[in-house]
């Protein structure tokens, strides 16, 4: 939390300087009402002394004191509020290696469930585009409100060999930089990238694609996908077959969400996918903003104002 008017703040000694003068209000009460009456007679002439509880509506009211002096320097909190507008670009792996079955039904086929369940997640409002990359990084589809087309193409996509993490990156953050809103500003932008290993060809290396990426306020987030037991099958001359096996590589991904400001997950399972998926959408549906809570401080201080007064007046037939 912070203060527009910290020095304000310098008026809360009020508080314990007014606690301590009603404690010495209190005592010359007594002190006075014993000069003129026997106090071992009381009980003779009261039913039931108010004790501890004639202290909680004096507490009260310097607790709102308290409140209403924090609330008049001008309190600033940050606070998660929806966000209304934003890019959304999904980078998706399609190399060869993708096509393991480590992951129910296939890496990229959970990749595509996982995708279709993140679009249902991330508000209406928000433009999405897909890149896909193997050897080359290319717009499969240009951000569009339009769920149908970005479900349409994840259904089409086609395996195909390398792994140009830096190009899908490099490409991904331009993209979503020059799309504009309706008034012409540039709306938040995010890349969610799906891959399952280290670079394998391109023309941008990783680190620089990263740079372009943080230059543009792009933050990258990259899903690792797989597990160590992933294999693959290629085809060899003569008709005979080959098992390649291709553990998924974190170090790139972790690379790239840490020189950008994105986040890193793992998922080693379909479910595991979609969960990381839907937790993505949540946090890029709202966003922290410093808000000024001066309201809430008022707020606050007139309930704790009234209590007092309340229980004051039930419990003592009199106002403090």
């Amino acid at each position: 939390m912070s203060f527009e008017r910290p020095l304000v703040l310098v008026a809360l000694v009020a508080v314990p300087v007014a606690a301590v003068l009603w404690i010495a209000y209190q005592r010359r009460r007594r002190a006075a009402a014993a000069s003129f009456s026997n106090p071992a007679l009381l009980p003779n002439l009261v039913d039931a002394r108010p004790g501890r509880l004639r202290h909680v509506p004096l507490a009260l009211f310097l607790l709102a004191l308290t409140v209403l002096l924090v609330g008049a320097a001008r309190p600033h909190a940050t606070v998660t509020v929806p966000r209304r507008e934003a890019v959304v670009v999904l980078a998706v792996d399609i190399s060869r290696s993708m096509t393991a079955q480590d992951v129910s039904p296939t890496r990229l086929g959970a990749a595509r469930t996982a995708a279709a369940a993140f679009l249902e997640k991330v508000p209406k409002t928000y433009d999405v585009a897909l890149v896909e990359f193997g050897t080359h990084a290319f717009v499969a589809v240009p951000p569009t409100t339009d769920r149908t087309l970005v479900n349409a193409a994840l259904a089409s996509i086609t395996p195909s060999e390398g792994t140009a993490i830096g190009d899908a990156v490099a490409l991904s953050a331009r993209l979503g930089h020059r799309h504009r809103t309706a008034d012409g500003t540039v709306p938040p932008v995010s890349v969610l990238l799906l891959s399952d290993g280290a670079r394998d060809g391109g023309r941008t290396s990783p680190q620089a694609a990263a740079q372009i990426a943080r230059r543009l306020h792009v933050a990258v987030s990259t899903v690792l996908v797989g597990t160590p037991s992933g294999i693959v099958t290629a085809k060899l001359n003569g008709g005979f077959t080959e098992q390649i096996r291709v553990p998924p590589s974190a170090g790139t991904l972790q690379t790239l969400a840490h020189l950008t400001g994105g986040q890193f997950f793992r998922a080693r399972s379909s479910a595991a996918l979609k969960h990381v998926y839907q937790n993505l959408a949540t946090r890029l549906g709202h966003h922290k903003q410093s808000r000024e809570i001066t309201d809430v401080f008022a707020a606050g201080a007139t309930a704790l104002m009234l209590a007092g007064a309340a229980l004051s007046a039930f419990w003592f037939r009199r106002v403090p």
